[in-house]
């Protein structure tokens, strides 16, 4: 299916979640088993761990939880492991969702593009079952199965609708969200429709087409749960935030 019309059909179905929302019970998606992942499972991660992203609007620290996704945590810890994130721009920055995960390198992109990991198994009374609330980190999907590689959002606002399509958060943001309220967000959706030239072309078509796009200057695993700064603003909720009718997808051809 082409790219576009990809992004099309997914916006018709979350346009349709939203409007039905109150009158549609919450129903957990059928996840695959591993087994039919197209790509290679991720290296085991620890079981929690801590990363701090040093950005363009100050630092974010942030928890993972590898029982909450395991192998989103996986991916992220192997991701922020192999320097995947420094230099990253947060190219959606959307009001209830920012989005990032594309590598300013397209050779880095040609590497990651294909390494899909499998969909994480969960029940609705799961303990470990996270909803995407704001602050949460998640692995950004299509709706094809086992779709999740490189692109990843932090949740602006309380986003439950994404709760029953798949997106299982893995992290929280511990402190930092005042920074994330920060970024520039005044090139509205336009970077997210260019998800195919920012990935083939990287930061020489983003910093011509988009140059005032935060970033992570550095993404650095901790040794162990930092002493946070004091909070300013991290607990003030973005209520006035609307949700976007898209869902966070890298607009990706399915393999095959």
């Amino acid at each position: 299916m082409p790219r576009v019309s990809k992004l099309v059909g997914l916006v018709a179905v979350v346009c349709v979640a939203i409007g039905c929302e109150k009158d549609t019970p919450t129903v957990d998606p059928e996840i695959p088993s591993a087994e039919t992942a197209t790509g290679s499972i991720p290296e085991k991660g620890p079981d929690e761990y801590w990363v701090k992203f040093n950005t363009t609007r100050g630092d974010v620290f942030i928890e993972v939880h590898r029982d909450w996704s395991p192998y989103g945590a996986d991916r992220f810890y192997e991701l922020v492991k192999s320097g995947f994130f420094d230099g990253c721009k947060f190219f959606r920055v959307a009001g209830f969702v920012v989005q990032f995960g594309l590598s300013g390198d397209p050779h880095v992109n040609a590497k990651w593009r294909d390494a899909n990991i499998p969909d994480d198994k969960y029940q609705r009374k799961d303990p470990n079952r996270h909803s995407n609330s704001r602050g949460y980190v998640t692995f950004a999907k299509t709706q094809m199965p086992n779709s999740r590689t490189t692109q990843i959002f932090i949740n602006c606002v309380d986003n439950p609708t994404l709760d029953r399509t798949g997106f299982t958060p893995f992290g929280i943001v511990l402190s930092g969200m005042s920074a994330i309220d920060e970024l520039y967000s005044g090139y509205g959706e336009e970077p997210t429709g260019s998800q195919d030239r920012i990935e083939s072309e990287g930061d020489a078509y983003l910093n011509a087409a988009f140059p005032r796009l935060d970033s992570i200057r550095k993404a650095t695993l901790l040794p162990g749960k930092p002493d946070l700064p004091k909070p300013a603003d991290d607990e003030k909720k973005a209520s006035d935030a609307k949700p976007s009718a898209s869902p966070p997808a890298p607009a990706k051809k399915p393999a095959g």
